[in-house]
């Protein structure tokens, strides 16, 4: 095998590893909730799991945060792994406005934002206008495409470049040279992290 490719497959188990360990996390902590509802739409996390949109309604707010929480720690995990310019988030007196930051772009991670989020929209505006005064390109990633529209007009406002759905895989592929939507397309098909509710 060329070093080239080996050196590939072998960065690429590195990072097949980390952040499977993350899905295998999360697995566990799914695992067994019950919880006593609109959107029907699946999304490559709900699929990995195997969480249907009749699950996720049962308690929105639970699956919300905590597909959001696995979604930051897989993008900023793989970040760290594939890009050498990777650091932390910056810290802006208590506040940190970012999860991660590459180059010039300061990142921030969300599974969807809606009209329950006006704290966090509030904070994207006073964050991106921070973040932009530091020499940083506010940036925000978002899982799902059904974002409220009044939602991403506020980051926008705020400074932020914001991308969703296809946009942000497309975003991830390109700056981090992985293609993790298909990873978790793959995931999804092995049922490896799909979960096991107990009644």
């Amino acid at each position: 095998m060329p070093r080239a490719i080996h050196y590939y497959v072998m960065a690429n188990n590195v990072v097949d590893k980390i952040l499977k360990k993350v899905l295998s996390d999360y697995r566990q902590a799914f695992t067994g909730k019950t919880y006593p509802e609109e959107n029907d739409d699946l999304d490559p996390l709900m699929a990995v799991f195997g969480i249907t949109p009749g699950v996720k309604r049962e308690n929105r707010q639970y699956w919300g945060r905590e597909l959001g929480m696995c979604w930051q720690l897989l993008v900023s995990k793989l970040f760290s792994n594939q890009r050498a310019d990777y650091q932390g988030p910056i810290q802006i007196e208590d506040d940190e406005p970012c999860d991660f930051r590459v180059g010039k772009d300061a990142v921030d991670t969300k599974y969807r934002v809606g009209s329950g989020d006006s704290g966090t929209l509030k904070k994207f505006k006073a964050y991106g206008k921070l973040l932009s005064e530091r020499g940083y390109r506010p940036v925000v990633l978002l899982l799902r495409e059904d974002n409220l529209p009044a939602a991403i007009t506020a980051c926008v406002t705020g400074g932020w470049t914001v991308f969703a759905g296809k946009n942000t895989f497309e975003y991830i592929r390109k700056e981090a040279d992985f293609d993790l939507a298909e990873w978790l397309r793959v995931c999804e098909s092995s049922g490896e992290f799909f979960i096991t509710r107990r009644k």
